[in-house]
């Protein structure tokens, strides 16, 4: 399995050859209710949106609660902390990465949460699955910064990334965005005023400013723990 990381020290994605979790089948099948159905033989993606299978929330958490959105999620720790403070809120996590999704809907299992689901798979896809304007805010949480600039597309503040959330989010819906990288927080600021998102509660040094109710993420804590600053924003249409 070939497996996307971000090198911190060099700020540089790397792609390794990821050896497969033991027992990662067998683990994936005992938490299986919790994981949406999204594999499909459809590789192209520009087709494969064409094609639209999306869920139904209320029938899904069995409620109207608004639906947040994590696009990737890592181990989990920051949805299964939201989840848990938030219970009136339904959540959809996505995460592509097989070895590492498993780890997040075990603590989601074990934790009790019934208001998470998951989706293992890139967020280029989500237009198939998720309704137009149906989520309330979606979650950028340290996304790779793919700083060479002939990969800048892959980065998930990327235009192209900007106008499929403009497809999911409902009409006054937010996106929140935490990152290490000051080139890639400097990229996402430019993207999100040029695509017509406002810009509100910017903090370049999140845990030396007064912004309340941070949940630090596995990566968060490492990369602050080496005196690094955190940004954030927030954007809406």
């Amino acid at each position: 399995m070939l497996y996307n990381f971000c090198d911190n020290k060099y700020k540089r994605c790397l792609t390794v050859r990821m050896r497969k979790k033991k027992y990662l089948d067998e683990r994936l099948d005992a938490v299986k209710g919790l994981i949406l159905d999204t594999d499909r033989d459809e590789r192209d993606f520009e087709k494969a949106v064409q094609i639209k299978e999306y869920f139904d929330f209320e029938k899904l958490f069995g409620n109207s609660n608004p639906v947040h959105l994590e696009i990737g999620c890592g181990k989990g720790q920051f949805i299964v902390e939201m989840a848990a403070r938030y219970p009136d809120i339904n959540f959809i996590a996505v995460e592509k990465e097989r070895n590492v999704v498993v780890a997040a809907v075990e603590k989601v299992a074990k934790a009790g949460l019934t208001n998470v689901r998951f989706i293992s798979g890139c967020a280029e896809y989500l237009p198939r699955f998720i309704p137009e304007h149906s989520i309330e805010r979606i979650y950028l949480n340290f996304s790779c910064p793919y700083p060479k600039e002939k990969y800048k597309k892959h980065r998930l503040t990327h235009r192209f990334f900007l106008n499929i959330y403009r497809q999911l989010l409902a009409e006054g819906g937010d996106i929140h965005q935490k990152t290490d990288n000051m080139h890639f927080f400097e990229f996402s600021l430019q993207e999100f005023s040029q695509e017509g998102f406002g810009i509100y509660n910017v903090s370049l040094d999140l845990h030396n400013s007064d912004f309340e109710g941070n949940i630090v993420t596995e990566y968060e804590k490492r990369f602050s723990d080496l005196g690094q600053p955190i940004y954030r924003l927030e954007a809406r249409l």
